[in-house]
């Protein structure tokens, strides 16, 4: 039975730990009993969880160094995991106080009162608290006077006149701040003493409060190292920086991506071939190498989920158009990736100003197309069964594709390109009509790209000619 009152909580053993304590013990005891520690952190096995490890058990506060979508915030939220499930604060005071470690006036009036004194259970959740830098003041982080209060009749010099910020409301908890270097300064400076003797002074009040709270930071890597952007002896007091990196493997990828995709829906249901799944997320990684696109400023996740919803989207689209049920995603489909790629992919300002955003984008396409189809057909094995497949598509006198077509036009395509069962039988895309749909996409769009074939793109139609005469 939880305790309600702060003898309860003694004559029940309650051991009291700070929550670096907390956290390096909880922390350790999993890696004792060989848990996973971030299950929903993926990539960063061998990198930037053993860092976050050896700053956990060092009670070092933390700033964490990347790029755009490199799952910085969502590490600092996953270090919630580290504290117990619930914490024992008192009852009635305007930030969490331990019993066994008050810290206000009011708190201590209330210990005062000795075992009585009434107490509530705060959950992890309600411990954690991140606050975005740009904007935020003073008074929004570490407190200020309360205009109404000193109107109320409080004194100017007591503790009762205080409004307290977000940091010493997460007393005893996690305290996180976006965007380090868009910190105003004087906000920089008020932070000094968190950091080096973990307490707090608002205004010229003769008031140090002492504060429990474990503090992350998150930050570009260029701004944080550029010169101006952060205080120097703020910077001195953050025990350790941890520098975060894209996924090392599509399949890292693919697994994130999976995870955040928040938009399938499924009536009708949709199916994502796996071959679509890894040109989608190949999209992302060409987009990270492609020199036409400012890598300084990165390439997130985020254009890998957009896009797979997006091509998702259109996959139920059509399904609906056309009484499918389950739909399935095509290559067509990536013909409206644009509209979820725009604004995620920053140019180089350097680049040939004659380029657009829409050629770039179509470029990374195509290159991740040529990647995956080499993979699952490489050159050396199928170039014979490609030169076939050109030369029927040639006799054919072309065939043309869109997003809205319905499954059995793709077996009269198969009537008049028989070579293409070589490439479907292989993978066992013939059993079904989808599938075969799926498979036939993919391998136009694969000869196409590999210079077997011209494409020609008007509106939804896609047209295929042999690039030979034979």
């Amino acid at each position: 039975m939880k305790a309600t009152t702060f003898g309860e909580l003694k004559s029940q053993g309650y051991r009291y730990r700070s929550v670096r304590t907390e956290m390096a013990e909880n922390l350790a005891a999993k890696i004792r009993s060989k848990q996973q520690i971030f299950p929903e952190i993926h990539g960063y096995e061998d990198t930037v969880i053993p860092q976050l490890t050896h700053a956990i058990l060092s009670g070092h506060n933390i700033a964490i160094l990347g790029e755009k979508g490199q799952a910085k915030s969502r590490i600092m939220r996953s270090l919630t995991t580290l504290l117990d499930d619930e914490f024992p604060v008192l009852t009635g005071t305007e930030i969490p106080e331990s019993p066994f470690h008050p810290i206000t006036a009011l708190g201590r009036q209330h210990v005062a009162a000795g075992d009585s004194a009434p107490i509530r259970w705060l959950s992890r959740d309600e411990r954690y608290g991140e606050r975005l830098a740009p904007g935020s003041r003073i008074a929004d982080i570490i407190g200020d006077l309360d205009p109404s209060r000193i109107i109320a009749g409080e004194s100017l010099g007591s503790e009762s006149a205080l409004h307290y910020g977000l940091l010493p409301r997460m007393n005893h908890g996690i305290f996180a701040i976006n965007e380090l270097p868009d910190l105003d300064y004087l906000v920089q400076v008020a932070l000094f003493n968190v950091l080096e003797e973990a307490d707090i002074q608002i205004r010229g009040l003769p008031i140090r409060i002492p504060l429990d709270v474990f503090v992350c930071f998150t930050a570009n890597p260029a701004d944080y190292s550029r010169s101006g952007k952060i205080i120097t002896q703020l910077k001195d007091r953050i025990g350790a920086e941890i520098r975060t990196h894209y996924p090392k493997a599509r399949s890292v990828g693919l697994a994130i991506t999976r995870q955040e995709i928040q938009n399938l829906i499924v009536d009708p249901r949709i199916i994502v071939p796996e071959f679509m799944e890894n040109i989608i997320e190949e999209i992302t990684i060409q987009a990270r190498m492609s020199p036409v696109v400012n890598q300084k400023s990165g390439v997130s996740a985020r254009l890998s989920i957009a896009n797979y919803e997006t091509a998702t989207a259109s996959a139920r689209r059509r399904a609906l158009l056309l009484g499918e049920n389950p739909g399935h995603v095509r290559l067509t489909d990536l013909g409206n990736l644009f509209a979820s790629s725009s604004g995620k992919i920053e140019l180089d300002p350097y680049r040939d100003e004659a380029v657009t955003e829409f050629q770039v984008i179509q470029k990374i396409i195509d290159e991740a197309i040529r990647e995956v189809f080499l993979e699952y057909f490489p050159l050396k094995k199928y170039e014979p069964t490609m030169d076939q497949v050109a030369k029927q598509i040639f006799e054919a006198k072309g065939l043309e594709i869109s997003d809205t077509m319905n499954v059995e036009s793709y077996r009269d395509i198969l009537k008049k390109v028989p070579a293409l069962f070589d490439f479907m039988r292989d993978r066992g895309w013939d059993s079904d009509s989808q599938t075969l749909a799926c498979g036939v996409e993919f391998i136009l769009e694969g000869l196409a790209v590999n210079q077997k074939l011209s494409r020609r793109k008007l509106g939804e139609i896609v047209s295929f000619k042999s690039v030979d005469i034979y």
